[in-house]
């Protein structure tokens, strides 16, 4: 798996994956409503990629074809986090998690995850602030407010010093 920077060409094939992962690997948690209400297959791609180029976003690729994506922005703010279903359970979410926190400045993080990424959060290290229902095109839909803290750097040992 390689992991790479966002490029404008990518938007069309991220708002794809975006619309395949929600009908799919959502679809054990989600009705059929909450998941069109979600994804609809119509995204404004003006706007997906002014807001992949303002956020830090990492893409991930295997054999040459993008199989995930994930953005942050500055504030710790983790916005989408989307995997092909057919890598699921493979280590490409948390490579793309990594290196966007890595890269992160903030103190903390944060993300509004969905009933069926929750799991993967809170092995992260996330715990839920709290639940919530979100309406989108008149439906409601539950997740979770979560945050997680950026590890602090360990401290050098003192050189020469013994206990």
């Amino acid at each position: 798996m390689k992991l790479r920077t966002y490029e404008p060409e990518d938007c069309a094939e991220l708002a794809r994956l975006f619309y395949d992962t929600v009908h799919t690997v959502n679809a054990k948690d989600y009705t059929q409503a909450e998941l069109d209400a979600w994804a609809t297959g119509e995204v404004n791609l003006e706007q997906w990629n002014a807001s992949f180029l303002a956020h830090h976003t990492v893409v991930a690729e295997m054999d040459g074809r993008i199989v995930g994506f994930g953005d942050m922005d500055a504030s710790g703010y983790l916005d989408r986090l989307y995997v092909h279903k057919d890598v699921q359970c493979r280590g490409v979410a948390t490579a793309i998690c990594e290196e966007l926190e890595n890269r992160s400045p903030a103190a903390g993080f944060t993300t509004h995850a969905s009933v069926t990424a929750r799991p993967f959060f809170e092995k992260r290290g996330y715990t839920v602030v709290r639940e919530q229902l979100v309406e989108r095109r008149g439906v409601w839909l539950k997740n979770f407010v979560m945050r997680a803290f950026a590890a602090l750097p360990e401290a050098p040992a003192a050189a020469g010093r013994t206990p």
